[in-house]
């Protein structure tokens, strides 16, 4: 056990306290001490009175707004789990998308390896009837040049 020595209100006082809890002891008789400096006048024990339900009322405030608080937060980790499952699920869809984009451009180069690469074969036929064209064209040029 120690001994720490507080003053209050002007007024030392000797009190035990657990190994180790010294020093928020004597924070809390500075707290208190502050309380009872802004009661003006009466006596000792009505200053402390009045201190002492000044900070009750303060620690039961805490409280109140505390258990408000609660179920916001409550609210605010459902928002995020629920954010985070909306995350998760688009990134398993863009890894599904990507897959398949891969998918179809394997295809396609397949295809494209695929595919004859041998040149078109010119059908005889053609080329006469190509031939029979040239030459008219030739001879409606010549036509042509000799009108006046």
């Amino acid at each position: 056990m120690a001994d720490v020595k507080l003053t209050i209100a002007g007024r030392p006082y000797d009190v035990h306290c657990a190994d180790g809890e010294e020093s928020q002891l004597i924070h809390l008789a500075s707290v208190v001490d502050e309380k009872v400096r802004t009661m003006p006048g009466g006596t000792e024990v009505r200053q402390l009175l009045f201190a002492a339900l000044m900070l009750a009322d303060e620690a039961q405030e805490a409280r109140g707004k505390v258990e408000k608080a609660e179920p916001q937060s409550d609210s605010l980790r459902a928002a995020v789990a629920l954010a985070e499952s909306r995350e998760a699920a688009a990134r398993d869809e863009l890894k599904a998308a990507i897959a398949r984009e891969q998918a179809a451009l394997k295809e396609l180069q397949a295809a494209r390896d695929a595919a004859p690469t041998a040149p078109a074969t010119v059908n005889p036929t053609h080329n006469r009837a190509l031939m029979q064209i040239a030459d008219r064209i030739e001879t409606l040029a010549t036509k042509v040049e000799q009108l006046p």
